[in-house]
């Protein structure tokens, strides 16, 4: 695959290639490997707008960040147009470059709410959070999925709609909210909405491989890839589709990650997140079950750091 940079509003991405927004996982540290891999950008994990308007200390958690990162983009979530201009206008976001719009989020919850991929259902309210975000003169972009139910998607249309409301790049899940995360995507309703608009077109979904990253930008003809979940099993296909020599080990970005987290966040943060992060780490490894287990035993770093430094070098002799 081809890597290309991408331009997104006033910025200049370093490349095609972004890490979506994974709750519990894209925080500071892991936001900031995958920009050293290659990813051109990397958005906090989601953050509600209604726990932002209260100062909630989870969320301001979410929102740590630094100047050393390259591109700071936080993903929003709400459903009041006037909420969400109100917040992407706050100090609680005055650091960050871009605002991403959750329009994609199935999870019933969420859903019955009215955010997330319910807000697709109603354009209207839609397109007023858009035009409200933007007057926060931040780059605004959109997260979304190819409609409500499968028999009936509409992707070309909602992606007018949101660059007719003023947003700078859309992002497509391309699965309907009725299929969740199951099923295989739906390309032609991706491709169809990339040649609807003219501002960026983001694929994403069912990517578990480098080739699975060239044939969706083969068969929607999208401005870029969005890698999910498989990065936590492999955050080197950032390295692999940008073409960056990188030559560390799984054990040492583990450590390098854990140095980071400890003096960004307080332990018990620290260790829930390595504990997860090398559990993805050790997905299809022989003896993961044995590992796993005496991991989450561990009671402190200091602990953690000798029981990741052994396992993963097993792994890696």
């Amino acid at each position: 695959m081809e890597m290309k940079r991408l331009r997104v509003g006033g910025l200049l991405l370093s490349s095609h290639v972004l890490m979506a927004p994974l709750a519990g996982y894209t925080c500071y540290p892991f936001r900031m490997l995958v920009y050293e891999l290659g990813a051109g950008l990397c958005f906090t994990e989601m953050a509600s707008a209604n726990a932002l308007k209260y100062s909630d200390r989870a969320t301001r958690r979410l929102l740590y960040t630094t100047r050393e990162e390259p591109v700071r983009a936080v993903q929003l979530l709400g459903g009041d147009p006037a909420v969400m201009t109100r917040m992407a206008c706050s100090e609680g976001l005055k650091d960050f470059d871009i605002i991403d719009i959750n329009m994609g989020c199935p999870v019933p919850n969420v859903f019955k709410s009215g955010e997330g991929s319910a807000l697709m259902a109603d354009p209207g309210r839609a397109a007023a959070i858009i035009r409200g975000c933007r007057k926060s003169g931040k780059i605004v972009t959109v997260k979304c999925r190819t409609g409500i139910r499968r028999e009936d998607m509409f992707a070309a249309e909602f992606a007018r709609v949101c660059e007719d409301a003023g947003a700078d790049m859309i992002t497509i899940h391309g699965r309907s909210r009725s299929m969740m995360y199951e099923g295989e995507c739906c390309y032609e309703e991706i491709a169809q909405a990339k040649a609807a608009v003219s501002i960026p077109v983001i694929a994403n979904g069912g990517i578990f491989s480098a080739e699975d990253a060239g044939k969706m930008l083969e068969r929607t003809g999208a401005d870029g890839v969005m890698i999910a979940r498989y990065a936590l099993e492999n955050p080197f296909i950032f390295s692999e589709l940008t073409h960056r020599r990188v030559e560390k080990t799984v054990l040492q970005i583990l450590l390098e990650q854990m140095e980071l987290a400890a003096a960004c966040y307080d332990e018990t943060f620290t260790l829930r997140y390595i504990q997860k992060l090398a559990s993805y780490g050790m997905k299809k490894r022989r003896g993961t079950k044995r590992y796993k287990e005496q991991m989450y035993r561990c009671g402190s770093l200091d602990e953690l750091r000798d029981m990741v430094v052994r396992i993963f070098s097993e792994e890696d002799s």
